[in-house]
């Protein structure tokens, strides 16, 4: 297949791309800058220049692939979240419709979301549109209206913390946190869990799913099911040599900032039908051995999360 992968120069698209090049697809990757081109063609790929607002570069990239893979997403928290959900749906609406009557597919990204408490998120549970009407609910649902219009739409929900080198997401923030506050605190009790997945193995079912998920399959990216947050606390107070204490939950927020109320629910999300469909098995580490090495704590790593 020849696949065409936007945010083929981040954190999960550039694991895409080699997962990609290695079976034998080639790939066009879209890049927004000098330097995401550098990346994307040192890495093998066809650059294709553009970015999520330039509508045409993306109707052209499709038009170019047998597949696309649709990992870019704009998470500058200043831009604001409903906006670039916004953004995020106009590409992938430019997209899809560039593939309209082609039965080829197109893989979309969004999370696993959160269920009342202590409920574990399932791949069968359906976006509610009362629940997120402006955010990844809506994106799921505009998505897969396109399978009516001849697309093989797909959808990967991913958890919280998707980890590994280079990761410059909500754990890295954590970890600035306990250092420039001289604690690793958790909300409450500690015990509500965040699942995680391995950049790797988030790679390789992106490309399984651009490969052979069905129309409408919605897939989980999820290796750890639930790490409760004591844990994650546990190790970065131990690396960095800071004590480890509980926040009380009404102060979350004032300590972890925007971070607060998100750290504090519990999260727990299984990938039981995406294995048994596709055939993946997360083989990376978890969050807690992933941590447990080291590279999260390193000087280069903390610098790119800032």
């Amino acid at each position: 297949m020849r696949v065409f992968v936007t945010g083929a120069s981040g954190f999960i698209g550039s694991a895409v791309v080699r997962d990609l090049l290695a079976a034998g697809h080639d790939v066009i990757g879209l890049a927004r800058s000098h330097a995401a081109a550098e990346s994307v063609a040192a890495a093998g790929a066809t650059v294709h220049r553009g970015d999520l607002d330039d509508l045409e570069s993306l109707r052209m990239g499709a038009s170019a692939a047998d597949g696309v893979v649709h990992t870019a997403y704009n998470h500058d928290f200043s831009v604001g979240r409903p906006e670039a959900a916004a953004a995020d749906r106009r590409a992938i609406e430019a997209m899809a419709e560039t593939l309209a009557g082609s039965g080829r597919p197109l893989v979309i990204t969004s999370g696993t979301g959160r269920r009342a408490p202590g409920q574990l998120a399932t791949e069968d549970v359906l976006p509610d549109p009362t629940i997120d009407p402006t955010g990844r609910v809506a994106t799921e649902l505009l998505a897969t209206s396109f399978i009516e219009r001849g697309v093989r739409i797909s959808v990967v929900r991913f958890p919280p913390s998707v980890h590994g080198r280079g990761d410059h997401g909500f754990v890295p923030r954590l970890i600035d946190i306990a250092r420039r506050k001289g604690v690793s605190a958790f909300p409450g009790e500690g015990a509500n869990r965040w699942p995680a997945v391995h950049r790797l193995d988030a790679a390789h079912l992106f490309r399984l799913a651009v490969e052979s998920a069905p129309a409408g399959a919605r897939l989980h990216g999820v290796g750890d099911e639930g790490v409760p947050v004591r844990e994650i606390a546990e190790v970065i107070g131990r690396h960095l040599n800071v004590p480890v204490a509980s926040v009380a939950l009404d102060q979350a927020a004032d300590h972890f900032g925007f971070l607060g109320a998100f750290y504090a629910a519990d999260l727990p999300a299984s990938s039981a039908i995406t294995q048994q469909l596709l055939g993946w098995h997360p083989e990376q580490p978890g969050l807690i051995a992933d941590l447990e090495e080291g590279h999260y704590f390193a000087k280069d790593q903390l610098a790119a999360a800032s």
